[in-house]
């Protein structure tokens, strides 16, 4: 029986609402899937197990995201992780596969695995295209997971894309366009499965948050795959040290435990209409929300965000480089209106011309951002804390257990303190 979230007890976070699902699937056109990977019990066999990890994936949209882009931005709050593609998403503002989520040791295997999905779908890839942008990032789940066996592979990276195209498609066949997902599993799923978070059992965790129509409206939504280290905080209660304050020498009270060296990654959509450097702003205030649990960046911890818009997305055109516009001039490039695919009308461009092609993008003022940022706090701080209500206590190599969150303790510390 799933564990409730913590807005169903009645803990809210913040000001802003919450999309219909208070997950990162509220945002039209993206999905997630997980696959989970738990085999094994007992002592420690490098390469035989015990296995607690997992591959989550998010999809920025259910098409060829080579071919269409998305705009990016990231930020490394702490760098003591093994990301891949991060330094693309700086240069180029943009992701052109799906994000991938999963444990340090795997990270290259993914991202080879992810390179072949998209040649699959996109043969001409390093031929006669230029090449591709995986994107793969990663926790250390070694506390309860065989990490060094690096036991996932292609198979589970399309099993996850699988499962995040059936999480779009079900609503899709509501008849729902662009199709909002399904909300996604939380806790001990996928790139969460082996996590560790706070002293508790951390995993995956989602939320979402809709402007108000007179501040744009927009969706923002958040996943969090929780690993890090701190003193568990929630709506301002120090819960975790009073925690460890009751009973301290019951077993099922002693929370929390010592924190293992961890990552926390954390993707961040929108549908507002923002740009790269926009949505680095945004990733870079990531943290913020972070804080409000605990977090504080430990020197073994690398933290890393990711945000994306579906908004004005990016066309992978060849063609299009080398359009003009008519009557432009050698010194004055014109701009013009894009499609939705970002294609331009041939009627409109003269082989002649020698401008090059411009396009234009309606984007956000940098003074309506602040919504964007209170919200995104919110969220952030929401996902986190679902991660932890949702995960159950496991036990993994070597006989390491994580406890759940003990949740009727954890109310009653709220309740004293006048938050419930």
């Amino acid at each position: 029986m799933a564990r409730p979230r913590p807005r169903d007890l009645g803990i809210i976070f913040g000001a802003f609402e919450p999309g219909k699902h208070n997950a990162i699937t509220d945002v039209p056109g993206v999905g997630v899937g997980h696959f989970t990977l738990v085999e094994g019990e007992g002592p420690l066999k490098v390469g035989k197990g015990p296995v607690r990890t997992g591959i989550t994936v998010i999809l920025p949209h259910g098409g060829n995201i080579f071919r269409k882009k998305v705009q990016a931005g990231c930020f490394v709050l702490n760098g003591f992780g093994k990301s891949a593609g991060l330094h693309q998403i700086r240069e180029l503002g943009t992701i052109e596969t799906p994000i991938a989520l999963t444990n340090t040791l795997s990270v290259h295997r993914i991202a080879d695995a992810m390179v072949g999905y998209a040649c699959s779908a996109s043969p001409e890839i390093g031929i006669t295209t230029g090449t591709v942008n995986p994107v793969v990032g990663d926790i250390n789940d070694g506390f309860l997971n065989d990490i060094q066996g690096r036991h996932l592979r292609e198979e589970h990276l399309l099993a996850a894309i699988r499962d995040a195209r059936e999480n779009l498609a079900a609503n899709s066949r509501a008849g729902k366009a662009p199709a909002a997902g399904l909300p996604p599993a939380e806790g001990n799923v996928g790139g969460g499965t082996g996590c560790s978070c706070l002293g508790f059992k951390g995993g995956i965790g989602t939320s979402s948050r809709k402007l108000p129509a007179g501040q744009g409206g927009w969706t923002i939504g958040v996943l969090a795959q929780t690993n890090f280290g701190g003193d568990l905080i929630i709506k301002g209660v120090p819960v975790g040290a009073l925690l460890k304050r009751q009973s301290p020498g019951e077993p099922e009270t002693a929370f929390p435990l010592p924190d293992p060296p961890g990552s926390c990654m954390v993707v961040i959509a929108t549908d507002a209409p923002l740009d790269a450097r926009l949505l680095t702003r945004m990733a870079r205030r990531g943290g913020l929300g972070m804080a409000r649990t605990g977090f504080y960046s430990a020197s073994g911890s690398g933290d890393f965000f990711i945000a994306f818009t579906t908004a004005n997305p990016v066309p992978h055109d060849p063609e299009c480089q080398d359009l003009r516009f008519p009557g432009a001039t050698e010194g004055g490039p014109r701009s013009i209106p894009t499609s939705d695919a970002g294609e331009s009308s041939s009627a409109q461009v003269s082989a002649e011309s020698k401008a090059p092609l411009l396009l234009r993008r309606e984007v956000l003022p940098d003074e309506a951002m602040s919504p964007l940022f209170a919200a995104q706090a919110e969220a952030i701080e929401e996902a986190i804390i679902n991660s932890l209500f949702a995960a159950e206590t496991m036990t993994g190599r070597d006989g390491n257990t994580r406890r759940a969150l003990p949740i009727e303790k954890t109310l009653e510390i709220l309740k004293r303190h006048a938050v419930l």
